[in-house]
């Protein structure tokens, strides 16, 4: 894996932005790492372990803000551990892992612009058929490519007006961690984790780029700072996604 000085302020980058609207990033770390040539075996697992790292701080720090609800992670969470684990142990071709996640993101992207209209609306509450349907997809879909489910959940989330954004940004860290905890277990299980020693020095990029973003999306960024952030990174990703 190239550690170049570039490499690691695209990852602490990459850490901040997702961080900040309470994502791990991992999609955008399998981008950085797709341009430099690391190799498709290192890429997930690493991918994977950056968002827990990353996805833990922002977690952290949107709770101790007060944005974390219980009740809102609690549907998605049953049914997405397990599908995160059993997807963990599954692969796609590297085509048809790009179509997907570039797709998704793109859905995403334009369903959060679309909700930037609208305002003062009170949230619904979350049938529990919904969210095991939904958490169990994305839980499934977040093992198979290697990411937290992030950028999956929180578009759904906002579209249904089921949480505020940073209640959302709240429930998609934690959703992010648990997922991408249960997509390594599947990949250990199956014995594909593979790791470079110096592993330990991206961590401590996004771990840098994580601890900010999260102080700044819990503390100090408005609500239509996060949304135009969270496009942002969206585009970003699925950009590069779709023409790498």
């Amino acid at each position: 894996m190239d550690f170049s000085p570039l490499f690691l302020i695209l990852l602490a980058i990459i850490a901040f932005l997702y961080a900040s609207v309470g994502h791990g990033g991992a999609s955008g770390y399998l981008v950085v790492m797709a341009i430099m040539g690391v190799a498709p075996t290192v890429m997930k697992p690493s991918a994977l372990l950056m968002n827990l790292a990353v996805s833990a701080f922002s977690f952290i720090g949107f709770y101790k803000a007060g944005f974390f609800k219980l009740k809102l992670f609690i549907p998605f969470a049953i049914a997405s551990m397990p599908m995160a684990f059993i997807g963990g142990k599954m692969t796609l071709s590297d085509d048809i892992y790009k179509q997907v996640l570039a797709i998704c993101i793109l859905i995403s992207i334009v369903r959060i612009l679309y909700q930037f209209k609208q305002q003062h609306q009170i949230n619904r509450p979350i049938p529990l058929w919904a969210g095991l349907v939904s958490g169990g997809f994305i839980g499934l879909l977040s093992g198979m490519i290697g990411i937290g489910g992030g950028i999956i959940l929180s578009p759904l989330m906002l579209v249904m007006r089921w949480a505020s954004l940073k209640e959302t940004a709240a429930v998609s860290a934690l959703f992010i961690f648990v997922n991408s905890l249960s997509g390594l277990l599947g990949q250990l299980h199956n014995g594909t984790i593979h790791f470079t020693n110096q592993m330990h020095t991206s961590l401590m990029a996004t771990i840098f780029g994580g601890l900010l973003g999260a102080f700044f999306g819990s503390q100090k960024f408005n609500t239509p700072t996060l949304r135009y952030l969270l496009a942002i990174g969206l585009t970003i990703a699925s950009f590069k996604l779709a023409f790498i």
